[in-house]
This record gives C-alpha cells, structure tokens and sequence, in this order.
C-alpha cells in the first residue's frame, strides 16, 4: 500500500484558547482520520493559548499572526499575502472568524485557493456603537467565500441573510457527557458539594455571558435556598469584574470560581441546574452538553431554538425580573428526576461522529469529490463514508 500524504484544511480562527468554537473544531479533530485528513490552524495572537499542545501532538500546525495585537492591518494584509504565498499545500481554508473573513478569505482567493468557508458561530442583536460596526463588517463575510456554513439555522440567517447555507451542528462527544450518578457523587464530594443546590455555569468571562444577570439571580435564590451554590466554569475579560460584582451583592463566600477545566463532563454531574442568560449566541454548545447530562438548562430567549434537543430546555426573557427567573430555577431544580438523555442528543444530530463524517465528506465533495484511495490486500479505504471503512474493492 502506498502512503499517500492527508489533504490539509487550514482552520482560521481568533485563538485556540477554551471556547465553544474552537471546542467544536476540537471534536472534530479528535474524531477524525488525520492520515486522510489533517487540520492546521491560523491564529490572530502570538501567544500560547489552551490547545496548542494537543493540536502539534495530533500532528496539526499553528501559525500565528498579531493583527488582534497590534492592530496594524497594512501588516495584516502583508502577512496574509506572504503566508499563503508560502504555504500552497491547502485545498481548503476553513473560516471561523467573521470579522476578518473579508481579509483572510480574500488573500486566500488571491493565492488560487478554491475551497473558501465562511463559517457562522455568532447571532448578535441590538447593543451600541460596537456591535453596530461588528453588524457592518460581517456583512463582507461571505464574499470571498465558496461555502457557507452555520452552526444554526440562527446564526445563518443572521451572518448570510437570504444566501444559501449549510447547518453543521456543533457536536459533543455525547458518551461523555451522558448522566452518571456515580461520578455525580464523587464530584459533589470533592467539591463539598454534598448537602448543596448546586446552580452551573459553564462560559467565557465576556459581556455577552452576562454573569452579573446571572449573580442578581443567585442572589434572588439564595432568600428561599441558603444552601445554594454557584459554580461558574470558565476565564475572560470581565471575571474580576464579576468577582466584584460578587461581593458587592454579598454572595461571594457561596460561588465556586472553576477556571478553565478539562473535567467539565464531571462538572456538569455536579450540579443540579443549568443557568445560562446569555446576551447573545450563535447556538450555546453548553446548553447541549447540560441537556446531555440529564440537566435542566434554563437559558435567554437570546440563545437559539436549535439549542432545545430535549424537554430539559427552557427558555426566559432577559426582561423577565430576576425573581422570575429564581423562582423557575429552584422550581425545576426542585422537581427534576435526572436520567439518561443520551439517546435524545444523538438523535438531534449532536453526537460527534455523525458530524465529523458531515463535515469530513463535505471537504472531499468541495474538492472535486475525489476520495484518496487506499489499497491493500484486494481491499479499498474509503475515508469517510464506510462504517467498515476497508471494504472489498
């Protein structure tokens, strides 16, 4: 059998730091057969960031750019045009940056690259001055692209408007985070968690997470429930803000800060709800990993119908009053039997091996829906659509 190199699909994006993008791209990549396809990554900041490690050890490359740095977008555009002059292994380039599309795509159009997708994580609505110039610039998103993709039909419509698109969930890896009463009990322990109402968050420290929304709610629960507790799971711009917030409502002794973690699926065990008032979402990936845990997951009206898989979703207005949205979280806490809810997710189309061969088929087609065949011993490799995978040729 002749080893053939994997065709190479160069994902741009802010950062690999810990955030449901690139948490998605991430599954994928796990799942995937990096001998027939391999994914390098380009990144707007000069710093580590959280799966940089696991990237160079699945064999994956990181080039890093500064423009999210210095701000210099003549330099950008210069180093845009000298990377792709340098790098013609790609067939594909993979966009998970709105903001910059019009740039990165562009330049790679330049350098004869024929596989171009904008991808669409976000939906943002309303706001100030700033959302208002991010609303303008993503509008040049999708012109340098031959493909559009979004992580909901939410997000589509908002990023491409009447343009087609194609929805490719963002999938979790559904065993892991199935309910388990076992590691509930073990992790309540260990977070001396045992005798408590445990209310969670799991999300980046940004404006659009809205945690003070979230504390003024924990604050409203802790007059009818003392012993509640708050575990908030993630790191970003506005968490010290929302440390002093925390303290100015009195409620810091009952918050648990968690950090950036790698046992999340064990996290979620832990706790009895899901709080999730986000300002703004593409979709919410956590909202389907809290559903899969078997966890009633009170979110916004801001996050995305694509995020109800099971009829642990629910859904409130941000202009509901605080004490509407304690009262239904200790409502549904209170009355929840958890279960197993698996089956429901994969159903959705959430589980990560059906969208990693979506998303694997979907590059061979766009290249000319020629698959690298392998041989060996009268039998044929088919990347992406044999369960078998060597079948009889």
């Amino acid at each position: 059998m002749v080893k053939k190199e994997p065709i190479r699909i160069l994902h741009v994006v802010q950062r690999m730091e810990a955030a449901g993008v690139q948490s998605f791209i991430m599954n994928v990549y796990r799942q995937i057969d990096r001998n027939e396809v391999q994914f390098d990554f380009l990144t707007h900041y000069s710093e580590q960031q959280f799966y940089d490690d696991e990237i160079e050890a699945l064999g994956g490359h990181i080039y890093r750019l500064t423009v999210r740095e210095d701000k210099n977008f003549v330099k950008y555009i210069h180093d845009l045009n000298n990377f792709f002059s340098e790098h013609r292994e790609y067939q594909v380039v993979h966009g998970h940056m709105d903001s910059l599309g019009v740039f990165y795509l562009g330049a790679a159009k330049k350098a004869g690259i024929a596989v171009r997708i904008a991808h669409a994580h976000t939906l943002i609505e309303g706001g100030g001055l700033k959302k208002q110039v991010r609303n303008f610039i993503n509008r040049f998103y999708k012109i340098y692209a031959t493909k559009l993709l979004a992580c909901s039909e939410e997000a589509g419509r908002y990023m491409f408007g009447r343009d087609y698109f194609t929805v490719v969930h963002n999938p979790i890896e559904v065993e892991k985070f199935k309910y388990d009463l076992k590691i509930r009990k073990q992790t309540r322990e260990l977070l001396g968690l045992e005798n408590s109402l445990v209310i969670g968050n799991v999300g980046r420290f940004a404006k659009e997470k809205n945690h003070k929304f979230l504390l003024d709610i924990f604050k409203e629960i802790l007059v009818k429930r003392q012993d509640a507790k708050l575990l908030l799971i993630g790191k970003g711009e506005t968490l010290e803000e929302t440390m002093q917030y925390a303290e100015s409502l009195g409620v810091k002794n009952e918050i648990l800060y968690l950090g950036i973690r790698d046992d999340v699926n064990r996290l979620y065990q832990a706790m009895d709800i899901f709080v999730f008032p986000s300002v703004y979402e593409g979709l919410g990936i956590v909202a389907i990993e809290a559903q899969a845990a078997g966890l009633p997951t009170i979110c916004s009206d801001k996050v995305p119908d694509s995020a109800k898989v099971t009829d642990l979703f629910c859904q409130l207005s941000l202009n509901d009053s605080k004490k509407t949205w304690s009262d239904k979280v200790i409502s549904e806490a209170e009355n929840i039997i958890r279960t197993d809810r698996s089956k429901k997710i994969i159903d959705s189309g959430y589980d990560v091996r059906f969208v990693s061969k979506q998303l694997v088929g979907m590059y061979h087609k766009l290249i000319g829906g020629g698959y690298k065949l392998s041989y060996k011993n009268g039998l044929v490799f088919i990347p992406c659509y044999s369960p078998e995978r060597w079948v009889a040729a």
